[in-house]
């Protein structure tokens, strides 16, 4: 449904419809129509056509003809570039990661938070397991997550509150769900330094967060290390990959502060 007239008359609703349109578009649909878009965002065939139109005009999607949909354009990679390019704490983190990963066999992302998910903006597979592939770009949840619950307990309360809020309006009844899980993992985090998930997400995958204590352009940046419950052996991930990860960003932090 289309979201309700903002109060501040400066908001540029027609800029938010444009972004509206561009967020429906997802890896499981790649391609939409109008109709399609029309449906997903509440608005109006005759504004989605003008919006699509306009959003294709910049680059921002382009037309298949043979499908008669929709795609993201080559415009859209480039919006985010000034932004991944200025985060230098992925060229710091990368070989460590690289290195953890194969390791342990599993896989090794950083992520920030969008509005109430997080977003990887860096990750390394030390598996070739093409049903589970993380990869740059992609958003996880909050809640069942390790990396979520790390960035959730480490921030302060207010801000978690607000998120909090936001994750219980779009999705009714998660907030309760995992209250039990969150408070574990902000006893976790103050106690051995990193949080955990145990197939919260994917049934299949257990994972730790530790949280980047140093801010990059304001943001709480979180480190992850996921693995196939299959994988891991008794207690491994709260033993060794654990105390491993929280070392890790201990160590880019030391290299994020030498480095003006």
């Amino acid at each position: 449904m289309p979201a309700a007239r903002h109060p501040d008359p400066d908001f540029a609703t027609t800029l938010q419809h444009g972004l509206q349109v561009l967020h429906c578009f997802t890896v499981s649909d790649p391609a939409l129509g109008n109709k399609e878009l029309s449906e997903r965002t509440g608005l109006s065939k005759a504004t989605i056509s003008r919006l699509t139109y306009t959003l294709a005009a910049r680059g921002l999607l382009v037309f298949d003809a043979h499908l008669r949909r929709y795609r993201l354009g080559s415009t859209a990679l480039t919006i985010g570039y000034p932004l991944m390019a200025s985060l230098r704490i992925r060229q710091i983190a990368r070989a460590r990661m690289k290195q953890l990963a194969e390791e342990v066999g599993g896989s090794v992302s950083l992520g920030m938070r969008e509005r109430t998910r997080m977003v990887y903006i860096e990750t390394s597979r030390g598996h070739d397991l093409s049903a589970w592939r993380p990869d740059i770009g992609a958003t996880v949840p909050m809640l069942p997550t390790a990396m979520g619950r790390a960035w959730l307990a480490h921030t302060p309360q207010r801000l978690r509150d607000v998120v909090l809020e936001q994750i219980e309006a779009s999705e009714p009844g998660q907030r309760q769900r995992f209250e039990a899980a969150l408070a574990q993992a902000q006893t976790d985090l103050k106690r051995k330094g990193f949080c955990i998930s145990r197939g919260a997400w994917r049934s299949d995958v257990q994972a730790v967060g530790v949280p980047i204590r140093i801010p990059q352009d304001g943001e709480t940046l979180v480190l992850n290390c996921g693995v196939l419950t299959v994988r891991l052996g008794p207690r491994q991930l709260e033993q060794c990959i654990g105390p491993r990860l929280v070392a890790m960003a201990r160590s880019v932090e030391a290299d994020l502060e030498a480095v003006p």
